[in-house]
């Protein structure tokens, strides 16, 4: 296994286009969800819904989206890019955000 150190690693030239990740919509978005087989039509996936497909289905912003549930947008930025694993009480939320988005939204404006 190759080692460096972070000064190294720094240094390096950075191999992604971000003029292409930028341009990446929510459409394909989905569509590399489907492709990959981490999505299903109905955007349940294999037990429960990623957060992208959630806060799409929502339509709401990242931002927006994370204010309303209390976290930081840079944990569901996380949370949407695979950066972190979902433990089951974000899961367990992923799917009553699915399926009852407004139930949430009361509950949260209540508090």
């Amino acid at each position: 296994m190759a080692r460096m150190t972070l000064k190294e690693a720094m240094s390096r030239r950075s191999t992604i286009d971000w003029n292409r990740v930028r341009a990446t919509t929510d459409d394909d978005i989905a569509r590399q969800a489907l492709e990959d087989g981490t999505e299903t039509p109905d955007g349940l996936g294999a037990a429960y819904p990623t957060p992208a497909t959630v806060r799409r289905h929502m339509g709401m912003t990242q931002a927006s989206i994370a204010a309303l549930i209390g976290v930081p947008v840079a944990t569901w930025r996380n949370w949407e890019q695979g950066r972190v694993r979902l433990d089951p009480a974000v899961r367990t939320l992923l799917r009553v955000l699915w399926r009852e988005p407004d139930a949430v939204r009361r509950a949260m404006e209540a508090a």
